[in-house]
C-alpha cells in the first residue's frame, strides 16, 4: 500500500508544481494591469491642470503636415468660439455628466428611422477621443472614450473640459488649438474673434480638412449664419455659464 500512495502524493506534487508558474504568469499580468490602470488615471488627473503639449489626434496624423498649436488659456480666448462651439457641437455641454444620453437617443433613433446619419458625441467624448485614444470607429474605441468621458467630466472643471477642447481641436491643414487657428484665418488672436469669426471656425470643425474658412464656400457660410443665431440663444440662456460665469 506504501508503493501506490506514494505515487499519488508524487502526481499531486508534480501537478502543484505545474501550477506554481501559471499563478505566477496571471499574478504578473494582474499586477501589471493594475499598475497602467493606476498610471492612466494619474495622467488623466495631470491634465485636469497642465497643459497637453501632444495628443493621440496630432500623433496618428496620417500625413507628414507640419504640425502649428499653441497653449492657450481659456481667459485668452474670446467667449464668442465657446458660445458657438457649444451651439454647435453640444448645447447641453453644462448640463450633462460628460455623455448626453438624451442626444445619443435621439441620434440613435434618427439613424434606425433612415434619417440624416449624426453622431451623440459631446465636447467631453471628443476632447477624451482627441487627446488619448485613435479615430475610427470600433466598440472598444467607442467604450474607452465613453469612460475617459465621464472620468473628466467628474474630475475636471467644464472650464477646464472646454479649455481643452479649444486647445486640441483641428482647424485644418495641421493647425491644432483656437490661437492659431485664429491667426492663420484671421490674422488675428483668439481673443479678438468676432461673432461671425467664431461660427465660422465653429462651421468647420467638424470636417476640417474638407471645409474652409477662408474664404468659406456656399455651405460653410449658411452653416456659419445659423451657428451665429444658436451662439445668441446660447448667452441668452446662459448654456456657457459653465464656462463663462
Amino acid at each position: 500500500m506504501i508503493g501506490p500512495h506514494k505515487d499519488l502524493l508524487a502526481k499531486r506534487r508534480a501537478k502543484l508544481r505545474a501550477r506554481k508558474p501559471k499563478r505566477k504568469l496571471w499574478r504578473r499580468v494582474f499586477r501589471t494591469g493594475l499598475a497602467v490602470f493606476i498610471l492612466g488615471h494619474i495622467w488623466l488627473l495631470a491634465h485636469a491642470v497642465l497643459p497637453v503639449p501632444m495628443t493621440a489626434n496630432m500623433l496618428m496624423r496620417p500625413d507628414g503636415t507640419e504640425l502649428q498649436k499653441d497653449w492657450t488659456r481659456i481667459e485668452d480666448i474670446s467667449p464668442n468660439l465657446v458660445r458657438a462651439v457649444i451651439g454647435a457641437e453640444d448645447s447641453r455641454f453644462c448640463a450633462h455628466s460628460g455623455i448626453d444620453f438624451e442626444a445619443l437617443g435621439e441620434a440613435v433613433e434618427d439613424n434606425r428611422s433612415g434619417g440624416r446619419r449624426r453622431g451623440g458625441s459631446t465636447i467631453t467624448q471628443q476632447t477624451a477621443k482627441n487627446v488619448y485614444l485613435w479615430n475610427g470607429g470600433g466598440y472598444a474605441r467607442k467604450a474607452a472614450e465613453a469612460y475617459i468621458a465621464l472620468f473628466i467630466d467628474l474630475t475636471w472643471s467644464k472650464r477646464r473640459i472646454m479649455e481643452v477642447y479649444l486647445n486640441v481641436a483641428e482647424w485644418g491643414d495641421g493647425i491644432y488649438g483656437a490661437e492659431r487657428a485664429a491667426q492663420a484665418r484671421f490674422g488675428k488672436t483668439a481673443s479678438e474673434l468676432t461673432e461671425r469669426e467664431a461660427a465660422l471656425l465653429a462651421a468647420v470643425l467638424p470636417s476640417p480638412n474638407k471645409w474652409r474658412v477662408d474664404p468659406p464656400g456656399p455651405y460653410v457660410a449658411r452653416r456659419a449664419g445659423t451657428l451665429q443665431a444658436r451662439a445668441r440663444v446660447v448667452d441668452g440662456e446662459g448654456l456657457a455659464g459653465c464656462v463663462l460665469e
